[in-house]
């Protein structure tokens, strides 16, 4: 196996910059800490099919380190990687886990697979001796669940949460203004649970949803404003509420709130 690092990558911001932001035309500039994530998971590849017995294994990817060894070693995992929506969604899973620079490769029937890290929301899931407990797998499962695209279109989105790995740049704030959703939940539990609050006057998002909220591939929990609490860094929401019976909601601190371009 050989691990493959990633140094950064560059991106032009001609013509993203809203007046005042103090961008120049055609400027390019690095983005520090991959903060500006590319999205394009498929709600497919997010479903249970690819997150299951019949594909990877929950347990067997939490409980383990996230590299090659310990995926290689495991027969669920392994077999599980002959499905392509399960390298997808594992491509997404060690995105958002892993720092930039840190990833790895996996060879599945002859074929290398790279899977490269980029926000870093749990680098200590790929130590050795890693492993990912209900926090990491939370702050994981929104970041993959905010990378979902209804047309698998590769976009930028500006991701903000209360992590360390999350925190923005004044130039991000300026060029990413728009308030989408709010993401959270656990992909990892049984039965998977996914949820989105839509951002205060917001009625739909295409983007992850589609033309239709009816299908969207969370279940969309209404205005961000009733379901979650205010004050998040950066316009974040946090402790955001699963649903149940009045007193009987639980909450997730674990949430991430997507901002798009204006």
């Amino acid at each position: 196996m050989r691990t493959v690092f990633r140094l950064g990558f560059v991106v032009s911001v001609c013509g993203l910059a809203p007046p005042g932001c103090g961008a120049p035309e055609d400027e390019v500039f690095e983005i520090d800490g991959a903060l500006i994530a590319s999205n394009a998971l498929s709600a497919n590849a997010l479903s249970a099919n690819a997150l299951s017995a019949n594909a990877l294994s929950a347990n067997a990817l939490s409980a383990n380190a996230l590299s090659a060894n310990a995926l290689s070693a495991n027969a669920l995992s392994a077999n599980g990687l002959r499905d392509p929506l399960a390298r997808e969604f594992l491509k997404y899973v060690v995105s958002c886990a892993l720092p930039k620079g840190e990833g790895f490769g996996l060879s599945v029937d002859g074929v290398l697979h790279q899977f490269d890290g980029e926000l870093g929301l749990a680098p200590a899931w790929g130590q050795d001796d890693g492993s990912c407990d209900g926090e990491c797998q939370r702050w994981v499962s929104a970041c993959v669940m905010a990378r979902v695209d209804f047309l698998g279109v590769k976009r930028l989105i500006s991701l903000r949460g209360n992590h360390r790995a999350l925190q923005v740049s004044p130039r991000e704030l300026c060029n990413y203004p728009v308030r989408e959703a709010t993401y959270y939940g656990n992909l990892f539990a049984q039965g998977q649970h996914r949820y989105l609050c839509l951002s205060p006057r917001q009625v739909s998002n295409e983007r992850v949803c589609g033309p239709s909220l009816a299908n969207c591939p969370m279940t969309v929990m209404g205005s961000c404003a009733d379901v979650c609490r205010k004050g998040g860094p950066a316009g974040s929401f946090r402790a955001c509420r699963t649903g149940g019976a009045p007193g009987e909601e639980s909450r997730i601190d674990e949430a991430i709130t997507v901002f798009l371009p204006r």
